[in-house]
C-alpha cells in the first residue's frame, strides 16, 4: 500500500510540474507574442504614416528601380534604362550592403536588390519608385534554378576547396559578382556545397546517372525542390521574399529595427498581415508597377509611363546630346551584358536637377527624337539579344549536371502537392501579387486615358497649327500686295512730279 501510495505521490508531483511548464509556457508565448504584437504595429504605424507628397504619377529627379530577383528586372535595366540614362547618370552600386549613400554622390537612376529600406538614404520628395512583381509560384521556381544553375558554373572544379578559393579571387577583385548579390550570397554557396556534397556521393556509390525524370526531383544530381523549399534558408529568404523587400524588411535591411520586426513575422505568422499592408501602401505610392507575367503590355506600359517623362526631362533642356555619351554607354551595356557574373558597371555621377544635366550626360533618350515607339523597338531588340545570351549561359552551365534539364514542360511533373505547399508558404506574396494586379489594371486604363488625351490635343494643335498657317500667309500676302500697292502709287506720283518740273 505504501509504495502504491510513493507511486501515486510521484505522479501527482509530476502531472503538477508539467501543468506549471505548460502554463508557463504558455504564459511566456502570450508575452511574447504581444511583444511581437507590438514592435510590428510600431512598425507599420510609422511606415504607413509616412505619405508621398508630390504627385506619384510625374518622374521625379531621381528613379529608384526595386529590383525583386527572378522578375526580369535585369532586361529592364539594360534595354530601357540604360537607353534612357548615360552611365554617368547612374548611381553607384549598392547591392549587398556597400552602404553606400545615395544622398552623398549625384546621380539620376540606381537600380538594386536592396530592399525599399533604401529610401532612408535617399531625398524622398525627389525619388520616384519603380518595380515589377512576378507570379509567386514562378518565382520560386524560377530563384531554385538560377540557384543551381550559378552553383552548376562551379562543377569544372576538382573539389569544393578549388571552387571556394576561385570564387573568393573573383569577389577580392574590383568588382561586383553574383556571389556578392542579395540574395544569391546566400542561396549560390548553399546550392554550391550541395552540388558538391552530391557528386562526391555519385562517385562513391558509382551512380553516374539519376533514377527519376522529373527535373525537379533527381536527388542523385541536386537538391529535390521540395527539400529547397523546406530549407531553413529558403524560409528565410526566399518565401514571401517580394512581400519584405517591399516592405523594407529583409536581411539586407538598413533598418535597425528590421531584425525584430522579421523574427516576429517569421515566428507568428498572423502579424505578417501588417507587413501585407505597409507593402501594398508602398506600392501604391510608386510611379510604376510591372508584371513580369504580363511582359509585352508591361513593357509597353514602362516605356509610356516612365520613358516618355525621361526623355522629355532629358529633351526639355537641350534636344542634342553627345555622341561619346552613347558610345560609353553602349560600351558599358556591352561588358554587362557579356559577363554579367564578373561585373556591374560603378560609376561616380552626381545628383542634379535635369536642367543641370550637360549634353555630355545624356543617354540614347535624346538620339533622333526618341519616342515611345522608337524606345519599345529598340526594347525589344535588345531583349532578343539578352535572352540568346542567357539561353547560351544556361545550356553550358546545366549540361555540367545532365540530365537535368529545368523546362516550362518539366514544371508539370511537380505534383499538385507541392504546389499548394508553395502556395502556402507565400501566402503574403500571393497577396501581394493579386493587389498588384489591380494597380496594373488601373495603370493600364490611365495610360490609355492619357493616349486619348494626347492624341485629341495633338490633332487639335495641328488644326490650329494649320488654321494658323493659313491665316498666316492670308495676312502675308495682302500685306505684300499692299506693299506693292503702296510702291506703285509713290511711283507714279513720284513720276508725275518729274514731269511737272521737266516742264
Amino acid at each position: 500500500m505504501r509504495q502504491k501510495g510513493h507511486i501515486f505521490d510521484v505522479l501527482v508531483i509530476l502531472v503538477f510540474l508539467f501543468s506549471v511548464s505548460t502554463i508557463t509556457k504558455a504564459s511566456e508565448s502570450k508575452d511574447g507574442f504581444k511583444r511581437c504584437e507590438h514592435i510590428v504595429k510600431q512598425w507599420a504605424s510609422s511606415s504607413l504614416d509616412s505619405e508621398v507628397k508630390d504627385d506619384k504619377h510625374v518622374l521625379q529627379n531621381l528613379l529608384f528601380f526595386l529590383h525583386v530577383p527572378r522578375t526580369g528586372g535585369r532586361t529592364y535595366f539594360h534595354c530601357f534604362l540604360k537607353k534612357l540614362y548615360a552611365s554617368s547618370l547612374e548611381c553607384p552600386r549598392s547591392y549587398d550592403k556597400l552602404r553606400i549613400d545615395p544622398r552623398k554622390p549625384k546621380c539620376r537612376l540606381l537600380v538594386t536588390h536592396d530592399d525599399y529600406s533604401m529610401m532612408s538614404k535617399l531625398p524622398k520628395d525627389e525619388t520616384s519608385v519603380v518595380t515589377i512583381l512576378r507570379n509567386p509560384i514562378d518565382r520560386v521556381f524560377s530563384a531554385y534554378e538560377f540557384s543551381i544553375e550559378v552553383a552548376a558554373r562551379f562543377l569544372v572544379h576538382p573539389n569544393l576547396t578549388s571552387a571556394t578559393k576561385m570564387s573568393g579571387r573573383l569577389r577580392s577583385k574590383n568588382t561586383i559578382s553574383t556571389l556578392d548579390i542579395w540574395p544569391w550570397k546566400y542561396l549560390v554557396p548553399w546550392m554550391r556545397e550541395d552540388l558538391f556534397a552530391r557528386r562526391e556521393a555519385r562517385k562513391q556509390n558509382g551512380h553516374s546517372v539519376a533514377t527519376s525524370t522529373n527535373p525537379y526531383d533527381m536527388e542523385e544530381m541536386v537538391m529535390p525542390l521540395h527539400e529547397y523549399i523546406n530549407n531553413p534558408i529558403a524560409r528565410d529568404i526566399l518565401h514571401n521574399g517580394a512581400t519584405f523587400q517591399v516592405a523594407g524588411l529583409t536581411n539586407n535591411s538598413y533598418l535597425t529595427e528590421a531584425h525584430d520586426v522579421r523574427h516576429c513575422v517569421l515566428k507568428y505568422q498572423t502579424l505578417g498581415d501588417y507587413v501585407l499592408k505597409v507593402a501594398k501602401k508602398r506600392l501604391d505610392d510608386m510611379l510604376y508597377v510591372g508584371l513580369t507575367d504580363n511582359h509585352k503590355e508591361s513593357a509597353t506600359m514602362f516605356a509610356n509611363v516612365v520613358g516618355t517623362q525621361a526623355i522629355s526631362q532629358f529633351t526639355g533642356s537641350t534636344s542634342h546630346g553627345d555622341h561619346a555619351a552613347k558610345n560609353n554607354s553602349e560600351q558599358s551595356s556591352s561588358l554587362i551584358e557579356s559577363d554579367f557574373d564578373a561585373n556591374y558597371h560603378q560609376s561616380n555621377s552626381s545628383y542634379q536637377n535635369s536642367s543641370q544635366i550637360s549634353s555630355a550626360e545624356r543617354g540614347e533618350a535624346t538620339k533622333e527624337n526618341m519616342t515611345a515607339g522608337k524606345l519599345m523597338d529598340a526594347y525589344e531588340s535588345c531583349i532578343s539579344n539578352l535572352r540568346k545570351i542567357q539561353s547560351e549561359r544556361r545550356v553550358k552551365s546545366l549540361k555540367k549536371i545532365s540530365p537535368v534539364n529545368f523546362t516550362k514542360e518539366g514544371r508539370l511533373q511537380v505534383s499538385e502537392a507541392l504546389l499548394q505547399e508553395i502556395t502556402s508558404s507565400n501566402s503574403l506574396d500571393v497577396e501581394l501579387y493579386k493587389y498588384a494586379q489591380t494597380i496594373f489594371a488601373n495603370q493600364h486604363k490611365r495610360m490609355l486615358q492619357n493616349k486619348i488625351v494626347t492624341e485629341q490635343l495633338d490633332s487639335w494643335f495641328d488644326d490650329s497649327y494649320s488654321a494658323y498657317s493659313w491665316e498666316s500667309i492670308s495676312i502675308a500676302i495682302a500685306i505684300a500686295m499692299l506693299f506693292v500697292l503702296l510702291f506703285a502709287v509713290l511711283f507714279v506720283t513720284a513720276k508725275r512730279r518729274k514731269l511737272k518740273l521737266k516742264l
